[in-house]
């Protein structure tokens, strides 16, 4: 019998290559057929290593879920940007790979993100997710997020709805 740990921890500098991959392959799963290809292809490829070391140099907070050997997962989190919603921090992302989605990790992420941003006097948040990802919206849901707050974003020549979720203090 072997073990296999499983792990939330801040991501160091030289987890960029590995992060890159999680990022690939979870916005590729998850935005197929919504984001036109083009477009899903250029923000992919903008977000390799060499962008992730940088972010993590820089001090972005970014909590990994690490399945073995595999990074699964990641959450990038910090202050809310949108100063017109009420509420102190946000989860700017939160993504699986396809293979551990559905398992209650997405869940254990989310609430290790909250964690962190609460210990630094964050205790309320939000979470943007694009209306037509129904895994996204659906997960936000049932995590006990309202929507309160609805925006716009253009991919191209397509412009998405998306929906703000929060969550008070």
């Amino acid at each position: 019998m072997s073990t296999v740990l499983i792990e939330i921890r801040r991501a160091k500098p030289s987890d960029a290559t590995l992060i890159a991959a999680a990022h690939d392959e979870a916005w590729r799963t998850s935005y197929r057929g919504i984001i036109p290809g083009p477009e899903l292809e250029k923000l992919v490829s903008r977000r390799g290593p060499a962008w992730w070391d940088g972010a993590l140099r820089k001090g972005s907070r970014v909590s990994l879920f690490v399945f073995g050997d595999t990074v699964a997962g990641y959450g990038n989190f910090g202050r809310n940007r949108a100063r017109s919603l009420p509420y102190d921090g946000e989860i700017y992302e939160l993504y699986l790979r396809p293979e551990f989605q559905g398992l209650g990790f997405g869940r254990r992420l989310f609430q290790a993100a909250r964690r962190d941003l609460a210990q630094t006097g964050m205790k309320s948040l939000v979470v943007w997710a694009l209306s037509d990802n129904e895994p996204a919206t659906e997960f936000y849901r049932a995590l006990g997020g309202r929507p309160v707050a609805r925006s716009s974003e253009t991919f191209g020549n397509k412009t998405l709805d998306k929906i703000a979720f929060a969550w008070p203090a």
